[in-house]
């Protein structure tokens, strides 16, 4: 699976991840808010035998599947989706 990372502009380590370039259709309006400014970072490759740093593979695919989207958070912050 193809994966776009945006960082946000209004708060720091904070990543979402996307499976279309672009397509915020699936996050919901109130995260879109809260997360400000979307920056597009970058794209990889997702697959479940990838190493990421603070998340699994598979969990982070897993909610791409789910909910159409990942949210990554500061380390010591609150997973959400």
């Amino acid at each position: 699976m193809q994966c776009y990372v945006y960082r946000s502009r209004r708060k720091q380590q904070t990543y979402l991840f996307l499976p279309q370039r672009d397509d915020f259709s699936q996050v919901p309006v109130s995260l879109l808010k809260l997360f400000g400014e979307a920056e597009f970072s970058f794209e990889f490759e997702l697959s479940s035998e990838r190493k990421m740093v603070l998340a699994e593979a598979s969990e982070v695919k897993r909610n791409i599947q789910e909910n159409g989207f990942y949210l990554q958070l500061p380390p010591g912050e609150e997973k959400a989706c």
